[in-house]
């Protein structure tokens, strides 16, 4: 199989998460998607090629990786792809990849299918993430409870003005279904963490393929609410401060508030592999738990382990 290996200068890496180097970024990433799919731990007679397909909210934070490590073991190479944190755990499940990127939990039938494929996953936690709530610059609303948050998204909540805005319709931004931040706000804001509520987003939200999409609308449309990881968030765009009560606190998302658990919209991010990593890929996991690739998780708005 042919697959090309991402390299880019470690300028575009650092300001990945700053605007238009986001775009550029994620342009250059669909030249390097993979066009077919090599067996794990892929040995191309020059170093090991470690595949890692999955989540797009991880995804620059892959390529930094990526990147660095190139620089400091010359014999293992990093092939980054997007698609999804539920693309990635497909490919895992299949067995044609290494790594599988994605930001939130592997679910129980995605678990019972790779074990039927003789394969026990391993969830390795590679960092932590706020999902942030951003509005447009000019919206009044700077503040806004899960319980809101889950009667805008759902459809009971359609006016700003329901929640201390202006009297205009509501225009709800999420991600794609496969996306892993989708399930995660899904289950955890507009289902409120109860296991058995099914309720689901509305169906005049509209899905968008990529964070920068969601990012892109919130900065134009003065009526859009959306949601997105912390390190994606720009200046440009209004940051909303979430409470779990009426009775506060009401608390902005940042490396802070989500190491003292004060923001109630925080997650763990993670990496999947088909049972024990050996060999490169567990020399390579070490490496992202490490220092220098944790450095890079602060770098990047995400919020490195502690």
């Amino acid at each position: 199989m042919n697959t090309e290996t991402i390299t880019r200068t470690s300028g575009a890496a650092r300001g990945a998460r700053l605007g238009t180097p986001c775009v550029l970024l994620f342009l250059s990433l669909t030249l390097s998607i993979l066009t077919s799919c090599q067996p794990a731990g892929t040995d191309s007679g020059h170093g090991s090629t470690i595949q890692n397909v999955g989540s797009d909210t991880m995804v620059n934070l892959a390529l930094a990786w990526a990147e660095e490590y190139a620089v400091q073991s010359s014999e293992t190479s990093v092939s980054v792809s997007g698609g999804g944190s539920g693309s990635g755990i497909a490919a895992l499940i299949n067995g044609t990849i290494d790594l599988a990127n994605a930001s939130r939990s592997i679910k129980a039938e995605e678990i019972a299918a790779a074990e039927a494929n003789s394969i026990t996953p391993v969830e390795h936690i590679v960092a932590r993430d706020a999902i942030a709530i951003v509005v447009h610059m000019d919206n009044p609303v700077d503040r806004l409870t899960i319980h809101q948050l889950s009667d805008l998204y759902s459809g009971v909540i359609t006016n700003w003005r329901d929640v201390g805005g202006a009297d205009r319709p509501i225009v709800l931004l999420s991600r794609e279904s496969n996306s892993g931040t989708h399930v995660f706000f899904l289950e955890h804001v507009v289902r409120r963490g109860i296991k058995l509520d099914e309720t689901l987003f509305s169906r005049d939200t509209l899905l968008l393929p990529s964070s920068e999409g969601i990012s892109a609308e919130v900065r134009q449309n003065p009526n859009a609410l959306g949601y997105d990881g912390l390190g994606y968030v720009t200046p440009d765009q209004k940051v909303v401060a979430v409470a779990l009560d009426p009775a506060g606190p009401f608390v902005l998302p940042s490396v802070d508030s989500v190491n003292d658990g004060s923001y109630p919209i925080a997650r763990d991010l993670y990496i999947y592999t088909a049972d024990e990593p050996v060999g490169p890929v567990a020399a390579y996991l070490r490496w992202i738990r490490g220092h220098d690739a944790q450095a890079l998780v602060a770098e990047l708005g995400f919020v490195p382990l502690q």
